[in-house]
């Protein structure tokens, strides 16, 4: 028929109510449209750890069509609407234990010896039989040291620990599912709120946990699924508006727990033992310096970090994990490397500032930088407010540094090429400190104990070793600069980007490069002529190659495994996938600072469980470096100061007692630089302590001279030796 037809005929039954219907949900999708909605909500890692804060990222579209991230809290409706957030707990009817090694996963075994053992319950549970396996070799340290502290006890470690010592593994690999298997990670049912569950559904209850937009977990969420809810609320009658937006976690996983580093004592060789980092008490002279390269957020990718699980990779997740592990150490100077602008600003000041810390930044520079401002790193320093008082701050930046070098130095034709090697964007944080604590004795009580605490990150490009040991040097000749202006200790500290034996770490440890090492080669501007320039007069030492000269015990015999015999430095301080090795230093003068202990060394094989670092363990590639200083202050019998003779240098040998005397009280010792044909090895720095030393003898491994410099505040002295013919 004709559409004309079809307009006289009269509308179908009920076809009227059906366009009315549509015009209603038409109108209503416009108003919908034309208000506050939730588009997406998502949470960066979707495994939640306890104590780590779940930040979820709620994206809304305004009225006026224009969306962003912005909360919209009730006290501040937008056009009569807000948002409304809860969490709640999953909490099933049936128990779950987790796996200690990997915390993502449900455990299905469990290790009988540590149950029998009363070892943590949580250390107990694997997820599979490969798992546990895989992990005999450091589980059964757990073991071992509960054996130690039955046998004390007479109890019977043959009945339990026998089966793990003959190739046969007691394992409990039954269901987990009774409360009885899992006693030790039962969680509390008791609401936060008031009504907390909203429904139970096949043995299923959900508890509602948190009312904000973030939730932290806590230790009664451990092993339960965490719901996230976001609706839109009318202001007028506080109804929910459409459909609540949820997300779902995984099972919440506890916070992996690295086992503590002890600070053991160098000071008496005679003495084995090792100090507590909790049950430490400071003597008076003594303070706690910490150095530590935290790994940038912006630096912690998968692609670099593949290995590291992307929950422990998150800054969600590390964030927490660094601050308890810096805060566990009880520094009194905290030096840190890698620190993101806005993390500083946002997370470790403020969260510093409540355990009593001062906060000091120095951000990179940026031209080279393209990046957010915010995400550029830099050097922090911390100083404990009740030990220190800040007395002055100087800033070092190595792009100005190198801009004066090529106007002096460089032709106008190729300061372009000179400033493009330079200009790496790299800094130093010095910070001038006085001591609220004194050991200057009664008749020195009006002197101020004073410190220069450096802190840097130098450049870290491998094929650039002259802008290296520019940077270097740079920074000890503006330390001299401030040495020269007051009698203060200077503490070096930082990510050095050099390796023992490098040339940066010569000018560090000996005060000059020799000529002929092999990295002056690389000198394409020139920046580095004549080498003999390479020098400087701080009578610097690393403060870890004390442990070369510790005495005889079990926790010293495993230190000195950890040290290179050649370089007397940690074999490693930065250990990832493709590289390992020393990196980090602290140095000290020696001449007015003496190392009294060291934070423990880092096995290898214990890291090597989780292939490298950055771990679920251990939240940066590095690790951290912490000594204890004592102010070293001598008097004659009339009470005068005495010249303390700080530093002696050996050619291919070293002191040890004699019988002559020579009237020094206190002497320290040092290998440097041995280019002798027959080893052709960098023996680098050590030191020695000898107190109240009768006499002084030397000792040589091979037939080349043995030269001893002893140097004075006014005077040095030598001898030499010849090892050929035994003359003095």
């Amino acid at each position: 028929r004709s559409n004309r037809e079809k307009e006289r005929e009269p509308p179908p039954s009920g076809s009227l109510g059906a366009e009315e219907a549509c015009s209603s949900i038409l109108e209503s999708w416009l108003n919908s449209t034309s208000m506050l909605s939730v588009l997406r909500v998502h949470l960066p890692s979707d495994i939640p750890i306890v104590g780590c804060e779940l930040s979820p990222y709620v994206l809304i579209r305004h009225p006026d069509k224009t969306v962003s991230t912005e909360d919209v809290p009730e006290s501040l409706p937008i056009e009569g609407h807000f948002l409304r957030y809860k969490w709640y707990r999953i909490q099933s009817d049936k128990k779950v234990a987790i796996c200690s090694v990997h915390p993502s996963e449900q455990a299905t075994l469990q290790c009988l010896g540590c149950v029998k053992a009363k070892i943590p319950v949580a250390k107990s549970y694997h997820c599979t039989p490969k798992c546990f396996s895989d992990a005999w070799q450091h589980h059964r340290v757990l073991h071992e040291r509960a054996a130690s502290a039955v046998n004390e006890n007479g109890n019977e470690e043959e009945d339990i620990y026998g089966r793990f010592n003959n190739g046969t593994s007691g394992v409990n690999n039954t269901s987990l599912s009774s409360v009885q298997a899992i006693s030790g990670l039962a969680n509390g049912t008791t609401p936060l709120y008031p009504a907390a569950f909203t429904q139970r559904n096949g043995g299923e209850t959900w508890f509602e946990v948190g009312r904000s937009k973030t939730y932290t977990p806590t230790a009664d969420d451990i092993g339960h699924v965490l719901k996230f809810e976001c609706v839109v609320v009318d202001s007028e009658t506080k109804s929910p508006v459409g459909h609540p937006n949820t997300i779902l976690t995984s099972r919440v996983i506890p916070a992996p727990s690295p086992s503590p580093r002890r600070l053991i004592s160098v000071t008496n060789v005679d003495v084995a033992g090792n100090l507590d980092l909790e049950g430490r008490l400071s003597s008076a002279g003594t303070f706690t310096v910490l150095s530590y390269n935290i790994l940038c957020d912006s630096y912690a990718t998968s692609d670099l970090y593949g290995y590291c699980p992307s929950w422990a990779l998150s800054w969600p997740y590390r964030r927490q994990n660094l601050l308890r592990e810096i805060v566990g150490y009880l520094a009194d100077i905290v030096c840190l490397q890698e620190v993101q602008s806005n993390h500083f600003e946002e997370f470790f000041a403020p969260e510093l500032d409540k355990h009593g810390y001062q906060a000091l930044f120095k951000r990179r520079t940026s031209e080279v930088f393209t990046g957010s401002i915010q995400t550029i790193d830099g050097s922090a320093t911390f100083f404990r407010r009740d030990r220190f008082s800040h007395v002055k701050k100087y800033e070092v930046e190595f792009n100005k540094a190198a801009q004066s070098l090529t106007d002096a130095l460089v032709p106008n034709a190729q300061k372009k090429t000179a400033l493009n090697r330079l200009v790496k964007d790299n800094v130093a944080l010095i910070v001038v400190l006085e001591a609220k604590f004194n050991n200057q004795g009664v008749d020195n009580l009006g002197k101020r104990q004073l410190v220069c605490v450096a802190n840097t990150h130098v450049n870290v490009q491998h094929d650039l070793k002259d802008v290296k040991l520019w940077q270097v040097h740079t920074l000890l000749k503006g330390l001299e600069k401030i040495a020269a202006s007051a009698d203060i200790p200077m503490l070096v500290c930082g990510d050095f980007n050099s390796v023992p034996g490098s040339a940066p770490h010569a000018l560090l440890a000996i005060g000059k490069v020799d000529p002929m090492h092999p990295e002056l080669a690389v000198d394409p501007l020139g920046i580095l002529r004549p080498a003999s320039k390479l020098t400087h007069t701080l009578p610097l030492v690393s403060a870890y190659s004390s442990f070369a000269r510790i005495g005889v015990g079990h926790g010293y015999e495993q230190q000195k495994r950890r040290v290179d015999p050649n370089t007397n430095e940690p074999l490693f301080t930065n250990c990832t996938r493709d590289f390992i090795g020393t990196l980090d230093y602290i140095f000290y003068s020696a001449d007015s600072l003496s190392v009294e202990s060291l934070l423990e060394l880092v096995d290898e094989d214990s890291l090597r469980k989780d292939t490298a670092l950055p771990s679920p363990e251990w939240s940066s590639d590095h690790i951290a470096l912490l000594a204890e200083f004592r102010y070293e202050v001598e008097k004659l019998n009339n009470g005068e100061e005495k010249d303390i003779i700080p530093a002696v240098m050996i050619h291919h040998g070293f002191v040890g007692w004699g019988n002559s005397s020579m009237g020094i009280d206190n002497v320290l010792s040092f290998c440097v630089n041995c280019n002798d044909s027959a080893s052709g090895k960098f023996h680098g720095w050590s030191r020695l302590i000898l107190s109240q030393l009768a006499g002084l003898e030397v000792r040589s491994g091979c037939n080349a001279f043995t030269t001893i410099v002893i140097f004075g505040r006014k005077s040095a002295s030598y001898w030499t030796h010849n090892a050929a013919t035994a003359a003095n």
